[in-house]
């Protein structure tokens, strides 16, 4: 079957009822027959049957071995940290999300779990950043508010030689535009806040793994720290998840109709989107991806914060939020807003200029979302005619 076709059957007809919507199973407990006795289900936070459906279903669309549902994306990332221990290494992608950044430098780093932050899109850099404490590598892919793109495939080749986890997060693609774990990674985490659930009204987190001893670990980690996903949001993000081809659908449509517009805007001087063919990997984006998401960031050729809050506030349709993914497009001002906490010399080494604007794009009309940045950009009264560049 067609992913299209395997997403939707892949969500089970209630058994007991043979009800097309999966049941919500509110409860804490469940009666047992005799002690250790059971239907397959004891305590809910170790195992529900509505999460347990939503887990199935990440699980047969990443093509892994299980699947686990968490309170946040959040927590799902600090259960898959949790299989590290103290003198391990892990290589983070350099330019990742500013919430991942807190949580290697503030929090792990106390436990003595170092992360070395490397430019990832670069094999050379991985290579030359491997050591022997080097435990795990750590993608995002693209990255988010830069976009910069990965070769999963050939770090994937490297984390084997040298016996190391490859955690891919998936959270800007879906297993709808790219699948980590046939590409070789071990472990992929989504934040199913965003495209998965893709209504912005749900917090929940992802994880899928390549093989029972991580389920094993991951299972154990999820049971005893307790950060589970409730029944409700779970139904929520398997809602969600049914109309996902099409949301995702018209949501990379979108996005590359404005990026395209993007780069001949006198005010815009990089546009960040690796369907873009001058974008630095577009050529491994076209391989491992199926089509390039709904995300686009530029930056303006004044760069600086003043300019780029001047733009974010004057736009009518894209709404100022923390967040991607939903079917209302938004945007967000990252040196301020989602990556406020990273020091700004290391948010300059990364390529996050003070100036870059992150945009969600929705399911409206694309026209109507161009013309609303045309407005909100004249505003800048830049003048015309300068040369345009585009993502170095």
């Amino acid at each position: 079957m067609k992913i299209a076709t395997q997403l939707l059957h892949s969500i089970p007809v209630d058994e007991l009822t043979g009800a097309i919507s999966v049941p919500i199973y509110q409860t804490s407990t469940f009666v047992q027959e005799s002690p250790g006795i059971n239907k397959g289900f004891e305590f809910s936070r170790a195992n529900n049957p509505t999460r347990k459906v939503l887990e199935n279903i990440i699980c047969s669309l990443e093509e892994g071995h299980a699947g686990f549902g968490f309170a946040s994306g959040m927590a799902a990332i600090d259960a898959v940290m949790k299989l590290l221990k103290t003198g391990d290494e892990i290589m983070a992608v350099e330019d990742t999300y500013g919430g991942i950044f807190q949580m290697f430098q503030h929090m792990f780093e106390r436990f003595g779990i170092k992360a070395n932050f490397v430019d990832t899109s670069s094999i050379d850099k991985v290579l030359a950043a491997m050591t022997p404490q080097t435990k795990m590598i750590w993608l995002e892919s693209p990255t988010n508010p830069t976009l910069r793109v990965s070769d999963i495939k050939s770090i994937s080749k490297i984390a084997k030689q040298h016996n190391v986890l490859l955690v891919v997060d998936n959270t800007l693609c879906t297993p709808l535009l790219q699948q980590p774990i046939p590409l070789g990674a071990d472990i992929v985490i989504h934040s199913a806040t965003k495209y998965l659930a893709g209504h912005t009204d749900v917090i929940a987190g992802l994880v899928v793994v390549n093989n029972k001893i991580l389920a094993d670990q991951i299972r154990f980690n999820q049971n005893i720290s307790g950060s589970i996903l409730s029944p409700f949001e779970a139904w929520l993000t398997i809602r969600g998840i049914e109309t996902l081809c099409l949301r995702l659908e018209k949501q990379c449509s979108n996005a590359m109709a404005i990026a395209t517009w993007l780069t001949s805007h006198p005010a815009v001087d990089k546009v960040y989107y690796p369907g873009l063919a001058t974008h630095k990997n577009h050529h491994i984006a076209r391989k491992q991806q199926k089509q390039y998401g709904g995300l686009v960031s530029f930056s303006l050729k004044t760069d600086n914060i003043k300019s780029a809050i001047r733009v974010v506030n004057a736009t009518k349709l894209f709404k100022l939020a923390e967040s991607f993914g939903g079917v209302k497009s938004m945007l967000d001002h990252p040196a301020t807003m989602t990556h406020r906490l990273i020091p700004e010399d290391f948010r300059k080494k990364t390529g996050l200029q003070d100036s870059c604007i992150r945009l969600s794009v929705g399911i409206e009309d694309a026209e109507d979302l161009i013309n609303d940045l045309k407005q909100a950009l004249d505003k800048l009264n830049l003048p015309a005619g300068k040369q345009i560049t585009v993502l170095q």
